[in-house]
């Protein structure tokens, strides 16, 4: 039994009287599912080092073969095997000289064939395209195997007329050569006085084939 003089005793409070902070402490809420030892969430991959080897092996050869593709057609441009700027057909056409039958020339026809009668044969075709007989000479070339018919003509000035020489005999072959004038010479004197151009027909097996 307590003394009359000890201090009174604080009561115990009830179940029903428990602190409202031990209420709030008892209630959960979504912390409290959280795993004790949660796996890594959200973290990413390490890059593959072959694959950022392979990025750079890639590039390096296509650097590469630009280097060298470049460097190839700067060579070709500055040796002039490439060149970009368009060429015109029509420069090529106009230094074909076209044909002039100029009967003012002499021809002088040897025969380099085994027939003897081919030389006679290309003598009265020139006479027929106009021709005077008189400027017209037949004879037997050193040889008798000259496999393409040919007039050849001494200058530049003379390519039109041995064109039309050409024409006037069938068709031949035309070349600035003199080697056959040395037979009879570029230039002979007329019975005025007045020097003559020659053209020289050399008669091949060519000639009568087709």
């Amino acid at each position: 039994m307590p003394s009359p003089t000890s201090p009174a005793e604080p009561e115990q409070p009830t179940s029903a009287e428990a602190p409202a902070s031990a209420v709030r402490a008892a209630a959960k809420d979504r912390f409290d599912d959280v795993p004790h030892h949660p796996a890594r969430v959200g973290a990413h991959r390490a890059e593959n080092p072959r694959l950022r080897v392979g990025v750079i092996v890639l590039w390096s050869v296509v650097a590469t073969v630009a280097i060298v593709a470049v460097g190839v057609l700067s060579t070709m441009f500055a040796t002039g095997r490439l060149d970009f700027a368009p060429r015109s057909e029509s420069t090529a056409t106009s230094q074909v000289v076209a044909p002039q039958v100029d009967t003012s020339y002499q021809v002088l026809i040897l025969n380099a064939t085994p027939d003897a009668a081919l030389g006679q044969a290309v003598r009265d075709d020139v006479i027929a395209a106009g021709w005077a007989e008189a400027d017209v000479e037949e004879s037997n070339a050193s040889s008798d195997d000259f496999p393409t018919t040919t007039v050849y003509y001494g200058t530049a000035a003379d390519e039109a007329a041995a064109r039309g020489l050409a024409d006037a005999i069938g068709g031949a072959e035309v070349s600035l050569d003199d080697t056959y004038q040395v037979v009879a010479p570029p230039e002979t004197a007329s019975a005025e006085g007045e020097t003559r151009s020659q053209l020289v027909v050399v008669v091949g097996l060519d000639f009568g084939s087709e």
